[in-house]
């Protein structure tokens, strides 16, 4: 992991702790904002640009407002209510479900793992031809991704 990505994940994991602390809601709406354009970042450090743009505008943009008008017309601070376990144990048994599930995949960037021996090669081998790009990216964002980068915008 370079010192960027990591820097940017250690950002992530203090402004997350933060909004989880936050009692002022419309403190915890902006750094939800922080966090998405966060998340923009490291997608786009990982060469997800497509990913990133959808996250800045949607998860810091339209996320954002939506927060701020639901906030309009409702309290400022939140009420503390009794800590409930179950909640919790949901999340816990849910991430360590998710984590346990990604223990058998290769690794990042792995040039072995499937991705790379079926799919990645028709794409290159197609790009320029079907297309007349050069940049395999553009040609893939352009074309091949169009449509779903479309739905999530």
């Amino acid at each position: 992991m370079l010192p960027s990505e990591f820097l940017l994940l250690l950002f992530l994991a203090i402004t997350a702790l933060v909004i989880a602390r936050l009692e002022y809601l419309f403190a915890a709406a902006m750094l939800t904002g922080i966090f998405s354009l966060l998340s923009a970042g490291l997608f786009t450090l990982m060469d997800a640009v497509d990913v990133a743009f959808t996250e800045a505008a949607v998860g810091a943009g339209v996320s954002t407002v939506l927060m701020l008008g639901t906030l309009s017309l409702t309290v400022r601070e939140e009420r503390q209510g009794k800590t409930r376990i179950l909640p919790f144990l949901i999340v816990g048994l849910t991430g360590g479900a998710l984590f346990f599930g990604t223990l058998d995949m290769p690794h990042y960037g792995d040039p072995t793992a499937p991705i790379h021996q079926y799919l990645a090669p028709d794409y290159i081998a197609g790009a320029e031809n079907e297309f007349g790009l050069p940049n395999i990216v553009t040609a893939i964002l352009a074309s091949y991704r169009g449509f779903d980068t479309l739905g999530e915008v």
